[in-house]
């Protein structure tokens, strides 16, 4: 693929480490770097998806993607993975545990997980000498912010949950290791992924119960969960339940791409930068549940419910510096969200 670099374009094999690859984020973009002419190599331990996702995008972009099944955890497994593949070129980091509520009852849990695995990768890229990592953060670090919408200069508020507070300290880790390292790093602070892959191959699909609203969400309209908790009623929000920032999946996906091609063409005004990802609009629960109702035809049965520990009441991100600064923006509707989550879950039940 051809990369710009010093203003002369060159022809460069470039290979790119995903880790969590097989993951609901992960897979979508494996999708659009191998679309795009990069060659990709996963790292999964599986503990959330399952082996069968790289065939899935096999059939999306026709290019079977490197597999390897390991937990980055594992310092010894992690550093002899390098030592055998010296030829990579930049790293995308999705391997986390991510589930806020999960985060609350099982707290050692996401320290140790998302923590040792960004140490151990850090410590590698810097012996290998790979450059460049995206890192896959998220909203949460913000806490609830003081003003809205949140823009990246907003400072870290007490974490509402162990999942925020292990993106907060992952975020401050690569800061303080970038230098030594002599790394160039991205943070993409998400604010909430749904949608699927407009093929239906690939698409959000936790093992168990699921954590996130959509997931539950079209489950229930499926016929596979019984009713949908909608987890406070008494919010400070115009009727009562929290607000988020939805944003599609593959514009997520798409987002990485700008990050990695930011650091290879030397365009980083900084060793670690950070951008929100967002639409820049927030809706409430009901809104969702709303739109699903009318793009889909289905009546949803949904209760309300008391507040979930860990959730905060609303954010939504002011998307400016992504949009201006990194040159990408989201593309996709709310509607165009519910509907790509609902023919995959359609596409789910018609396989069974």
């Amino acid at each position: 693929m051809t990369i710009k670099n010093n203003d002369t374009h060159i022809l460069i094999f470039v290979k790119i480490l995903v880790t969590g690859g097989t993951g609901y984020i992960g897979s979508h973009t494996v999708v659009e770097l191998q679309q795009k002419g990069y060659e990709v190599v996963i790292v999964d331990n599986l503990s959330n998806s399952t082996k069968d996702v790289i065939y899935s995008i096999e059939k999306i972009s026709g290019i079977l993607p490197e597999f390897h099944q390991f937990d980055l955890c594992d310092a010894e497994l992690t550093a002899k993975f390098f030592t055998e593949n010296k030829n990579i070129d930049g790293v995308i980091h999705f391997a986390a545990f991510k589930s806020v509520g999960e985060s609350m009852d099982f707290p050692l849990k996401y320290y140790h997980n998302n923590l040792k695995s960004l140490i151990n990768l850090l410590k590698c890229m810097g012996d290998a000498k790979i450059k460049n990592l995206v890192f896959s953060s998220s909203c949460t670090v913000y806490g609830q912010p003081d003003i809205l919408p949140v823009t990246e200069t907003a400072p870290f508020k007490k974490a509402f949950s162990p999942y925020g507070h292990t993106k907060q300290i992952c975020e401050e880790i690569i800061e303080h290791t970038i230098d030594i390292y002599g790394l160039k790093a991205i943070s993409l602070r998400y604010f909430n992924p749904i949608g699927a892959h407009g093929s239906a191959l690939i698409g959000e699909l936790p093992l168990g119960v699921p954590n996130n609203l959509i997931p539950f969400l079209t489950q229930t309209a499926i016929g596979k969960r019984e009713c949908l908790n909608v987890f406070g009623h008494d919010y400070n929000t115009p009727d009562g339940t929290c607000i988020r920032d939805y944003i599609h999946v593959v514009d997520i996906a798409l987002a990485h791409i700008s990050a990695l091609e930011r650091m290879t063409n030397n365009k980083s005004a900084a060793n670690h930068e950070v951008f929100n990802l967002g639409t820049g609009n927030g809706f409430t629960v009901l809104d969702v549940i709303r739109t699903f109702e009318k793009v889909s035809g289905e009546k949803l049965n949904y209760k309300l419910v008391d507040r979930r520990s860990g959730d905060i009441e609303k954010v939504w991100a002011d998307t400016q510096l992504a949009n201006n600064v990194l040159g990408w923006k989201a593309a996709r509707s709310l509607k165009d969200m519910m509907l790509s989550a609902w023919k995959w879950e359609k596409q789910l039940k018609s396989k069974k």
